[in-house]
């Protein structure tokens, strides 16, 4: 059987922690498959720290980011400068993860050299192009390119189906976030971080803490400020302390630091590590987030999120109710997370709820199905 060479693109810290485990598994069956890995360096501190956390060897680092960069710009870098990493390694199969601008144009660029290309985490819609931004845009275009589609959910499934996917195409899977997430709680249960010392020392047993983060474009402005003006009243209660690494964004950090600076019990940290992040989410009561990776990961932890979005892509867990969609609404995001604090039985409801969106197998169930159809 003659070896396949896959060819794997990422450029952000979610996209890496995602593919991480997935690599893994392709490098450990060297008899079928050839790995190649590229960067793109979308994220090229945060993206660091991930790559050297599972230790992930780098064939190509683009580094294509630099300051005030556009979205014309990036799109443009990422086409060229892939094209000849293309021409040279000439792979079988293009591997590329979710919704970024990476995501669709390396996508494009694979199209344009007619490799084949294989979405993880495929059939994610929220059927409103302008919600998230530009995410919807970017995994819809890669949609259309794409010859197998990992879809980590059914509901991810039907989203392509609709869409007139040749239904052999789409192969169920779970979500590899679960498989990177449990292997990753493994790994700091003897990892020695800095940030993790540093947590150690805010985390208190008594009091039951609400890790927040947001990060989204649309909710840049009044948005935030909602987010934190909830923040700032459900910090009143003397039992909960609050955790936020604030993204380095100046329309998210001015505006928090502006509305949340010095409360005792809010804790505005600097971005964590992937592993600090995790330790951090396992010590956690309840979440607050508009993140997508965290709606997947948070229910294998038997954690409650409250999804800080008008509408989500990641329906399955609202549905399942491991997730509540509270958007920005200020007097909505408080109740709610009262309502888990005060209430336990509410909040058994929602902990001891299955993760609908995989069991840690995601990866081996990939791989597999690439050494009997690939």
């Amino acid at each position: 059987m003659k070896t396949k060479k896959i060819l794997f693109v990422f450029g952000t810290r979610p996209e890496a922690i995602k593919v991480a485990p997935l690599i893994k598994e392709f490098q450990k069956n060297k008899q079928h498959f050839n790995v190649c890995v590229v960067s793109t360096g979308q994220h090229k501190e945060m993206l660091d720290q991930v790559i050297d956390f599972f230790d992930i060897k780098l064939d190509y680092e683009l580094k294509l980011m630099t300051p005030n960069q556009s979205l014309n710009q990036l799109s443009g870098k990422i086409l060229n400068s892939l094209k000849d990493v293309l021409d040279k390694e000439k792979p079988d199969y293009v591997f590329v993860h979710g919704d970024t601008t990476t995501t669709a144009f390396a996508s494009i660029a694979s199209f344009y050299n007619q490799i084949k290309i294989c979405h993880i985490e495929a059939g994610l819609r929220t059927f409103n192009k302008y919600s998230p931004f530009p995410e919807e845009i970017n995994r819809t275009i890669t949609g259309r390119l794409t010859d197998l589609h990992f879809a980590p959910t059914e509901q991810a499934a039907q989203n392509l189906l609709s869409e007139n996917i040749n239904k052999d195409s789409i192969i169920i899977t779970g979500n590899t976030v679960i498989d990177a997430l449990l292997d990753g709680i493994e790994i700091t249960k003897d990892y020695h971080d800095s940030q993790i010392s540093g947590l150690k020392k805010i985390i208190s047993n008594e009091k039951k803490t609400i890790l927040v983060t947001g990060h989204r474009r649309e909710n840049f402005g009044k948005g935030f400020e909602n987010i934190c003006n909830a923040i700032l009243e459900l910090s009143k209660n003397p039992n909960i302390n609050i955790v936020y690494p604030v993204h380095l964004n100046p329309n998210v950090k001015d505006t928090v630091h502006k509305i949340l600076s010095g409360k005792e019990n809010i804790h505005l940290i600097n971005p964590l590590s992937y592993p600090a992040f995790i330790w951090l989410m396992n010590k956690s009561y309840i979440i607050l987030t508009d993140s997508g990776g965290v709606q997947e990961e948070a229910p294998s932890l038997g954690i409650p999120v409250l999804v800080m979005r008008n509408n989500t892509e990641r329906p399955e867990g609202v549905k399942a109710k491991t997730a509540l969609l509270v958007g920005t609404n200020k007097n909505k995001i408080i109740s709610n997370v009262n309502n888990l604090i005060n209430n336990e039985s509410e909040y058994k409801k929602i902990s001891l709820k299955k993760n609908p969106y995989g069991d840690g197998m995601a990866s081996k169930k990939i791989v597999e199905y690439m050494k009997q159809n690939g």
